[in-house]
């Protein structure tokens, strides 16, 4: 196998905190081929997912359509990313009939993840 056609991977880290005040990894990894938007989830072989730019410094946009629903993610290596991105992403994602918009809080303490 070339080195071309070597898949890349993408490594998505979070800290999700529930109700009880835990803080729960989390780790989505996505699998990019060259020369292509398509991604493919780790332990989700139905689920297709695209890549696309943000003109966000630090952000990306995914779109993730599985059985029976489509969303669009927007991701940012901020915690709280300028409120022109967000208006961004609301306005590309509105052209395409999207409606609602969760926001995730970030008004708690940030989760401490370890580097493993």
């Amino acid at each position: 196998m070339s080195a071309s056609t070597v898949p890349m991977q993408l490594q998505l880290r979070a800290g999700i905190r529930t109700k009880n005040g835990h803080c729960v990894p989390r780790q989505w990894i996505y699998h990019l081929t060259e020369r292509s938007t398509d991604l493919r989830t780790e332990g989700r072989p139905d689920m297709k997912t695209e890549l696309f730019s943000s003109t966000c410094p630090g952000g990306i946009i995914l779109k993730e359509t599985d059985q029976g629903y489509q969303r669009f993610l927007l991701y940012n290596r901020l915690p709280h990313p300028p409120e022109n991105c967000v208006e961004e992403f609301q306005s590309l994602t509105s052209c395409l009939d999207f409606k609602a918009f969760l926001v995730t809080p970030r008004n708690q303490e940030t989760c401490k993840l370890s580097s493993s």
